[in-house]
């Protein structure tokens, strides 16, 4: 869009088929392209969201029946009262609500998504060109970081299906949950750096293995366990060639120590590992059991929160792992819940420094799933969670309606505002 051709137009006054421009950054809205078509009523909606009163729009680009009426919101708005046709304030808050939500969502599994592409290409560069991958690595890092910089309450967001590899997928994973973890408990932003880029190449050394042993968890020999062990001191190899900082190399070396001892490769124990090291070493064993490569293995959140404190507490520092549960929650982003009044939710999102009180979709017939609001339990003191559930545990209409994800994939958003009903704002 040429500054020639573009007019500005009150975003009241959207139609399908303007051509439009948005003058925010890519972070600031969930759209892949700045400059696009609009093609229907949702992305008016979303653009409305944005809180932005005006936008660029391209005349001849657009594809309307008269592209030479500009009406203004004023005339849009008394035209609707006339003809009657004005929907009621309910309807509009609704519309306006679900709009936020989706663009709230979108934009976080849109910031995932640029993660995960940024990944898999300094993993293509770590052999041809260590030091590149390792500045990408940091570049990464520094971004992620500095999204979770300052003093505001986040929430930790559970996305929707991811298609894609599954170690880039867990490598972004496992580094969005140490970061989460590692502001939750007082890192400073340089140790908080160095987490991030041992967490996305913690597994690095995974490469250097036959492909039959790179994804396994279980093994049918003790060589095969053996052999798969040497992965860590592969990426610690890696990491140097890459010119990786001390710290985050000893935190990559030490992924798979345990607090008691039993861990590996060294059999080091809790007062000699790096807390970066406790870290990531929980939150990969976390993902690793809600995301295991035989999917019929996976737990829900809930289970595997629950299996680390009361089956492997002694393998974890014990205030690293408190922390981590006070932060997800007793019910974290991806549990089924029956609340007290027998329905049935999904847990989407819990903000961290209130995590009892999470945010869930609500299975209900009467409204289609993509039309459902989310729910903030913290402003619904009425309602409650019951239990927690496994998915084979729900009706067939629960489940169908909540869509129980393959992968569990989580990223974060600044905590919103939510209104007296407590939907979210």
């Amino acid at each position: 869009m040429t500054v020639a051709t573009s007019q500005y137009l009150d975003v009241d006054c959207l139609q399908v088929g303007h051509f439009v421009s948005i003058d925010l950054g890519w972070t600031k809205h969930p759209f892949p392209l700045n400059s696009f078509k609009i093609n229907s009523p949702e992305q008016i909606a979303t653009i409305r969201s944005l809180g932005i009163k005006r936008i660029r729009f391209d005349p001849e680009r657009s594809d309307l029946r008269s592209r030479n009426v500009i009406l203004s919101a004023a005339s849009l708005q008394s035209s609707t009262i006339d003809s009657g046709s004005a929907p009621d304030p309910a309807t509009v808050q609704r519309r306006q609500l679900l709009a936020q939500q989706r663009a709230s969502l979108q934009l976080c599994e849109r910031q995932f998504g640029n993660a995960v592409n940024a990944y898999r290409q300094l993993v293509q560069s770590m052999r041809t060109s260590p030091s590149s991958a390792r500045e990408a690595a940091e570049s990464l890092a520094e971004y992620l970081v500095g999204q979770l910089s300052g003093d505001q309450e986040t929430c930790i967001r559970l996305l929707s299906e991811k298609v894609g590899e599954r170690p880039s997928l867990h490598a972004i994973n496992v580094a969005i949950l140490s970061l989460l973890l590692g502001k939750f408990c007082g890192c400073d932003q340089f140790v908080m750096k160095e987490i991030c880029v041992a967490a996305l190449l913690h597994d690095c050394g995974k490469f250097d293995l036959p492909d039959r042993l790179r994804h396994q968890q279980q093994f049918q020999s003790s060589s095969e366990q053996r052999l798969f062990e040497e992965h860590v001191k592969y990426g610690v190899s890696l990491a140097r060639r890459m010119g990786v900082s001390p710290g985050a190399m000893l935190i990559i070396g030490q992924h798979h120590e345990c607090a008691d001892g039993t861990g590996y490769p060294a059999h080091i124990k809790n007062d000699s590992l790096l807390p970066g090291s406790r870290i990531v070493g929980l939150v990969n064993r976390f993902d690793n059991l809600c995301n295991p490569s035989n999917p019929t293995l996976a737990m829900t959140p809930h289970e595997a929160l629950a299996q680390l404190f009361a089956q492997a507490k002694a393998k974890f520092d014990v205030g690293v792992l408190n922390a981590f549960v006070r932060m997800m929650g007793v019910y974290p982003p991806g549990s089924f819940v029956q609340l007290d009044d027998e329905r049935y939710a999904l847990v989407v999102s819990v903000n961290s420094s209130r995590p009892l009180k999470p945010r869930i979709m609500v299975h209900d017939a009467g409204i289609l799933p993509e039309d459902a609001l989310v729910i903030d339990l913290e402003r619904e003191p009425t309602l409650g969670i019951r239990r927690s559930l496994k998915p084979l545990q729900l009706p067939r209409a629960s489940v169908d309606y909540l869509s129980p994800r393959q992968r569990v994939s989580y990223f974060f958003e600044d905590a919103e505002c939510t209104d007296e009903k407590g939907l979210v704002l």
